[in-house]
């Protein structure tokens, strides 16, 4: 049984979000704020979260900032459910390490899809690197058993779907990887991204791990270059 915790201010979206959810076999939790949803997260520990944006005490996206800093949740799925739709709403929902953006309204039945598809997609590691699990190179380490990146020897706890970018870039140095076969191997085709999200998390990507790792082909791809 997975376990969900959603997260919003109105009582009636937990209620009416909350029966859905539990008739479909989910173990559901709630919270009606960010900070809440921090104290539950670290009680239940849940495989996925559903968080508003905009609620009192602290919005969705500190709330999500906090919890990506936390390194038992850097795996955790996040999806943003909101009324929110701009761009620059959406740019720091991924920012801050979602998974998804949905904005509402959304049919119950669509919102269960997506988080079936997420949760089946997180219990399978992509089939990127070495078969032993690490993808030795010069300046970086990527061990896919513990889902952590060293680079020059330190660790580094990436975002998941970060992770899963970069292992796929690191496990061919040198290949120019398009944007749609990136979605695909990363994200998958049930889940719709928008069209800046492979941007987004690439400028994430080489804030941690060095501007001179990862190249842009323009309007093709990108690729992994050690030097």
């Amino acid at each position: 049984m997975s376990r969900i915790l959603i997260v919003d201010d109105d009582p009636d979206i937990l209620e009416f979000l909350g029966y859905n959810f539990e008739s479909e076999g989910f173990e559901v939790h709630t919270a009606a704020d960010g900070k809440e949803a921090i104290s539950k997260a670290k009680a239940v520990k849940p495989d996925l979260i559903i968080m508003d944006v905009m609620m009192p005490r602290m919005d969705g996206i500190e709330a999500t900032t906090e919890l990506r800093n936390l390194p038992e949740f850097s795996e955790t799925i996040i999806i943003f459910l909101t009324a929110r739709g701009e761009d620059y709403s959406q740019l720091a929902g991924y920012d801050a390490g979602a998974d998804d953006y949905i904005t509402k309204p959304v049919k119950p039945k669509i919102l269960i899809s997506k988080v079936n598809a997420l949760l089946r997609r997180s219990n399978v590691i992509n089939d990127v690197g070495n078969k032993s699990g690490k993808a030795d190179k010069k300046r970086l380490q990527i061990d896919k058993e513990k889902y952590m990146v060293i680079k020059d020897g330190e660790s580094l706890y990436l975002p998941r779907k970060e992770f899963e970018l970069l292992s796929l870039l690191v496990s061919r140095p040198g290949k120019v990887f398009l944007r749609d076969e990136i979605y695909a191997k990363v994200w998958g085709s049930e889940t719709v991204v928008g069209d800046r999200t492979i941007d987004v998390h690439i400028r994430k990507l080489r804030a941690k791990v060095g501007e001179d790792l990862i190249k842009t082909i323009k309007g093709v791809g990108y690729r992994y270059e050690e030097s």
